[in-house]
């Protein structure tokens, strides 16, 4: 059958694995012979225990996740966290550092001013690089230190984890979360939304160190406060339990094509496909973005001649390739290519920029 399908470059919530979806409309009005939907499932039934249950294991397999570290299901998305994180770890101590290298890492460290002093360790005149280490200035009494490993908006993602000693690193990854693998054991907690990677708006997964969690200040409110979550295993109230059963089958998805190596390879291809045809372009489209520190899941690019921005959006949803739009505060072309966006849809956007190119530069 064909579903009119078309290749949604959105930024979020974004495209999801179209057997994902076949799957759930399978089971959307009766779940394995329950004979009701996960939407009307008790949180505390056995069948939603089971799918809980399954998505635990299967993220613990994914990210190698140790024991040592809790998952939590949680609701609010990224800006919930900015509170959160501040409020559960900051103890007794009155400083955290932040990372500044984008609009999501300054938000972050401006509604932690409400709970602390803020260091800004390193934040760049325009949000198109990541600053040299060298440059950085850590605190020797911080209580965490907090980064965005990949900026939606301006299209920077680290390439690798800094190393903040006895210091827990906090990582807010909300648009590269399972993306590529990487050691969990390297930060004191990871956050991030559904809606990009592994599912739909609603739910936001926390894992954290479970040394991490029962200090939180005594004004935090019931449900940002991590130990509460933990003990209750994300049930203290009615969860985002449809939210967390489509995360469920994402994970087993995700399982069956081969975990994060095969997403890691996959995903340096897609983006490749995208940067060649920038580069390759001699200039008609150009990335903002320092190379060292591109984004593999954000790729934010501009036309020389601007005045041909609202024609390439329409050309190319014609060709049915939607939500290249940049964000509203830059402007341009933005293509996010999260784990379900296919590489036949990088291709053709690769192909439509070359064509389009040859049709209208300047001669």
């Amino acid at each position: 059958m064909n579903y009119g399908r078309k290749f949604n470059f959105s930024p979020g919530p974004a495209i999801m694995p179209e057997s994902v979806l076949k799957k759930a409309a399978d089971e959307m009005l009766n779940y394995q012979g329950t004979g009701i939907s996960v939407m009307e499932m008790s949180h505390r039934s056995k069948e939603f225990e089971a799918i809980l249950k399954g998505a635990d294991d299967n993220l613990r397999k994914l990210l190698n996740i140790p024991d040592t570290y809790a998952i939590l299901y949680l609701q609010g998305g990224a800006h919930y966290q900015f509170s959160a994180i501040p409020l559960n770890l900051l103890g007794d101590k009155k400083k955290a550092d932040y990372i500044i290298t984008g609009s999501w890492s300054e938000r972050a460290a401006k509604e932690a001013e409400k709970y602390c002093e803020v260091n800004v360790v390193t934040k760049p005149t325009k949000f198109n690089t990541i600053p040299d280490k060298k440059e950085w200035k850590l605190s020797p009494d911080a209580a965490y230190v907090y980064m965005c490993d990949n900026e939606t908006i301006f299209g920077v993602e680290f390439p690798d984890i800094p190393d903040t000693g006895d210091i827990p690193l906090v990582a807010d990854m909300s648009s590269n979360f399972l993306s590529r693998p990487f050691d969990i054991t390297k930060f004191g907690l990871v956050y991030a939304c559904a809606q990009k990677n592994f599912g739909m708006a609603g739910l936001t997964i926390v894992v954290v160190r479970k040394d991490l969690i029962g200090n939180a200040r005594k004004d935090t409110p019931m449900l940002m406060d991590y130990k509460l979550q933990f003990d209750s295993r994300s049930l203290y109230n009615t969860p985002s339990t449809y939210c967390i059963y489509i995360a469920a089958l994402i994970f087993d998805w995700m399982v069956e094509q081969g975990g994060l190596e095969a997403f890691d390879k996959l995903n340096k291809e897609k983006s490749k496909t995208i940067y060649d045809a920038i580069e390759n372009s001699n200039g008609f489209f150009y990335s903002p973005v320092d190379a060292k520190c591109r984004s593999r899941m954000n790729i934010p690019f501009l036309a020389k001649d601007t005045s041909l921005e609202k024609l390439f959006m329409e050309e190319a949803g014609k060709l049915d390739l939607i939500g290249l739009q940049g964000h509203r505060s830059v402007g341009a072309f933005r293509a996010s290519i999260y784990n379900a966006f296919p590489l036949e849809g990088c291709k053709k956007l690769a192909t439509f920029m070359k064509d389009f190119q040859e049709k209208h530069e300047k001669k």
